[in-house]
C-alpha cells in the first residue's frame, strides 16, 4: 500500500514540498531589527541616544542640585567635588544645567521631527497625488527653502517671541519642506506602479489608495530623513539660545550654558566643554543613527 500523501506534500512545480520545508514567516519590524543590529554605526548611535536620554531622565537622581540656584559663595569653581563640571559665573552647578538642558534639547528635537513627519507627509501626499495641487504647495516649499534655515527661524522666534513652542514651530517651518518634497517624490514613482492600477481596477478610492498602499511604502526615506531633522534641530535650538532668542533665560538650556561662558573662556574653559560635548554627542548619535536605518531600510543599499 502506498503511503498517503497529506495536503502539504503535494508536489509544486514537480517537487514534493514538506510542511516543515518553509521557516515560519517573522514580522517585518523584527525582520528590520535583526538587520540593524548588524550595522555598527547605527548601533553605537542609538547607545549614544539612549545614553543621552537615560542621562536627562535620570537627573534628578544623579544630582540634588538646583539648575538655576545661584550660589555667590561657588562662583567659577573648577570641576570636582560636589560640582562635577564646576560652576559658572553665577555660581549655579554645570552639571545640572547640562543635564537638564539635554531634556530641552532632546525634546525640542523630537517634537520637531514629529510636528515636521505629519506635516511633511500631508503636503507631499497631496502634492504627489493631486497634481493641481502640486505647483502651489511646491512653490511655496521653493520660497521657504529660498531663505537660510537659521536665518528663517532667527526671524519667525523674534516675532513670535522667545518661547519654547515658538522655537519648535520656526524649526517646524524650516524643517517641513524638504521632508514633503520627499514625500511628494516617492509618491509620485509609487503612483504609476501596477499595485496602484490593481487597487484602482477593484474600485479603491484616492483615500483607500494612499492610507493602504502609497503612505506605508513612502515612509522609509521619510524615517532615515526625520533623524537627520532630529540632528538639525538640537542644533538649530542651541544656536538659538546661544543667540538670546530661543528658551527664555530662565532654563537651562545647551546653547544658554556656552551663551553665558563667552565672556569666561580664559578664565573657566571648562563652561563650554561639557555642554559643547553634550551636544556632539547627540548630534553624533542621530545622524549615525540615520546612517544606520539607510542601509538597512534603503533597498539600493542592500547589493
Amino acid at each position: 500500500m502506498s503511503a498517503q500523501l497529506s495536503k502539504a506534500d503535494i508536489p509544486v512545480d514537480g517537487q514534493a514540498r514538506s510542511q516543515f520545508d518553509l521557516p515560519p514567516q517573522r514580522h517585518p519590524l523584527i525582520q528590520t531589527w535583526q538587520q540593524f543590529r548588524r550595522n555598527v554605526p547605527g548601533m553605537v548611535g542609538l547607545v549614544l541616544i539612549v545614553m543621552m536620554v537615560a542621562l536627562s531622565l535620570a537627573a534628578p537622581l544623579l544630582t540634588d542640585a538646583n539648575p538655576g540656584r545661584m550660589n555667590t559663595n561657588a562662583i567659577l569653581q573648577t570641576p570636582g567635588g560636589d560640582h562635577p563640571f564646576g560652576t559658572d559665573n553665577l555660581g549655579r552647578d554645570v552639571f545640572s544645567r547640562v543635564l537638564y538642558g539635554g531634556r530641552i534639547s532632546i525634546t525640542v528635537g523630537m517634537l520637531v521631527a514629529a510636528t515636521t513627519t505629519i506635516t511633511g507627509m500631508v503636503a507631499g501626499v497631496l502634492s504627489g497625488f493631486y497634481r493641481r495641487l502640486d505647483s502651489l504647495i511646491m512653490r511655496s516649499a521653493d520660497i521657504v527653502m529660498a531663505f537660510p534655515s537659521i536665518l528663517l527661524a532667527l526671524g519667525i522666534v523674534a516675532v513670535l517671541g522667545p518661547q519654547l513652542t515658538n522655537v519648535i514651530i520656526a524649526l517646524m517651518v524650516t524643517s517641513t519642506p524638504r521632508a514633503a518634497r520627499i514625500v511628494r517624490g516617492t509618491i509620485l514613482q509609487l503612483k504609476e506602479k501596477e499595485f496602484i492600477e490593481a487597487a484602482r481596477s477593484i474600485g479603491a478610492n484616492d483615500w483607500r489608495i494612499i492610507g493602504r498602499h502609497l503612505l506605508p511604502n513612502s515612509m522609509a526615506p521619510l524615517i532615515v530623513n526625520q533623524t537627520y531633522v532630529l540632528a538639525v534641530a538640537i542644533l538649530a535650538e542651541a544656536a538659538l539660545s546661544f543667540l538670546g532668542v530661543g528658551v527664555p533665560p530662565d532654563q537651562p538650556t545647551l546653547g544658554g550654558v556656552i551663551s553665558d561662558a563667552r565672556a569666561y573662556l580664559r578664565y573657566a574653559p571648562w563652561l563650554p566643554l561639557f555642554p559643547g560635548v553634550a551636544i556632539s554627542v547627540l548630534v553624533l548619535g542621530f545622524n549615525l543613527l540615520g546612517d544606520g536605518l539607510r542601509d538597512v531600510l534603503d533597498p539600493r543599499m542592500k547589493v
